[in-house]
């Protein structure tokens, strides 16, 4: 970790990271809650989270363009772009206005979907690839810290002085984030010119997932993890409620409690990786949240509160785990694509099952539903197990295999060992 944040452009890019997620996540709880206020019903409140899943299914347009320009004058201008983006926001102060707040949010998700994927591949571009687990166990770290600090930061201070400090403070943090991208020094290849249809470029990600046998399986894992964690939205409250008597707001203490296992797992991302390879890591979070969810179903406060801890456990190695391997077994020139489409393949059903969770913990009893989050996450982390863990390393892939029909090689490429 301390070779990797002794290169200038790498404590860059974390700090931009880190300055552009602080913002977000504070404006998105807060923006939540005044549409909530503004119009007092849950849903109008949920569907600003809806507009914002919903811009993000954009990705693979913004994975074709991340491709095919420059990563790092492309992340600044999305900055930039995202910094005017907020400033409507400024204009919300009554019912008749909380429209504006939902256009706003799908624009934003989709200028997110390609920021994600233009970071990701950046990560790719700028770490060694003996480095890229120490630099995803960082990130997971400060994302998990940033979880716990930032949505009470953004809820206190919509309270005390309401929403317009939040948008020009995300405004300000964009601004900041293009600044210090603008610092990084590394220079990057000019990405060759597309010979394909359109259709075929924006669909090259999700082929190449499909053709290319360990992110096919880790795809596979994944999907039935956040089905699981999708569930777990509204099954959390059935816990503090019905299974440990506390009143909601217990859990915050729940949320604190993930979030310190979330950072500590993080920590030790990077050196668990550089050990036991990304699968077995991934795996070994899948196998804690299992265990979390079952220990969740206990009426015992020790219980739940041990199994919480687990399933933040889960969360950096099963991210961490999957970021590093796509990044280590993707050629640079379909980053972006492959990365946008990773980002689809999840967002789908894991707002599905968000949908499905809300319906069932009404009618099925939630100890149910966590028995069913158990197997899901068990079954994910023996399929992962039984397909890559077994398997030989592979070779990462060099930018000739990432040529479609019609498509030109990049200038210049060098094998990469897995």
């Amino acid at each position: 970790m301390r070779a990797l944040l002794a290169r200038r452009d790498v404590r860059l890019f974390v700090l931009a990271q880190l300055i552009d997620m602080a913002g977000s996540n504070a404006l998105w709880i807060a923006l939540g809650i005044r549409v909530k206020e503004l119009t007092g019903s849950s849903s109008a409140a949920g569907l600003i989270f809806f507009a914002f899943i919903l811009g993000t299914l954009g990705a693979p347009l913004g994975g074709a363009l991340v491709d095919r320009l420059r990563r790092r004058p492309l992340l600044i201008a999305l900055n930039l772009v995202s910094m005017v983006l907020v400033l409507p926001l400024l204009l919300v102060h009554d019912r008749n206005s909380v429209w504006i707040c939902y256009v706003v949010m799908t624009l934003y998700g989709l200028a997110s979907g390609a920021s994600s994927s233009a970071m990701t591949a950046l990560t790719q571009t700028l770490i060694p690839p003996e480095h890229l687990s120490d630099a995803n166990g960082l990130l997971q770290t400060l994302l998990q810290g940033l979880r716990l600090i930032a949505p009470l930061l953004g809820a206190g201070v919509l309270s005390a002085f309401g929403l317009g400090p939040l948008v020009v403070g995300d405004a300000t943090t964009f601004a900041l984030a293009a600044l210090l991208i603008a610092l990084i020094r590394q220079r990057e290849d000019r990405p060759q010119p597309a010979q394909q249809k359109a259709d075929t470029q924006i669909s090259a990600g999700f082929r190449y997932i499909a053709r290319t046998a360990a992110l096919r399986q880790f795809t596979v894992a994944a999907v039935l993890a956040v089905v699981a964690f999708g569930f777990s939205e509204s099954v959390l409250f059935a816990v503090v409620d019905v299974g440990l008597h506390r009143p909601p707001a217990f859990l915050g203490v729940l949320s604190s409690l993930q979030g310190a296992g979330a950072i500590a797992a993080g920590v030790a991302a990077g050196a668990l990786m550089r050990r036991a390879g990304e699968g077995r890591t991934m795996a070994l979070g899948l196998a804690c949240a299992a265990a979390g969810f079952l220990l969740s179903a206990a009426s015992s406060l020790l219980a739940v509160a041990s199994g919480t801890v687990l399933i933040g456990i889960s969360l950096p190695w099963i991210n961490a785990g999957i970021m590093t391997l796509f990044q280590r077994r993707t050629p640079a020139a379909l980053m972006g694509r492959t990365g946008a489409a990773l980002n689809v393949l999840l967002a789908v059903p894991q707002t599905s099952a968000i949908a499905a969770g809300a319906t069932l913990i009404a009618r099925v009893d939630y100890r149910m539903l966590l028995a069913l989050m158990a197997a899901l996450m068990a079954a994910s982390a023996l399929y992962l197990a039984t397909r890559t863990i077994r398997q030989p390393t592979e070779t990462i892939v060099t930018a000739r295999l990432a040529q479609e029909p019609g498509e030109a090689a990049p200038e210049t490429s060098r094998p990469r060992n897995g």
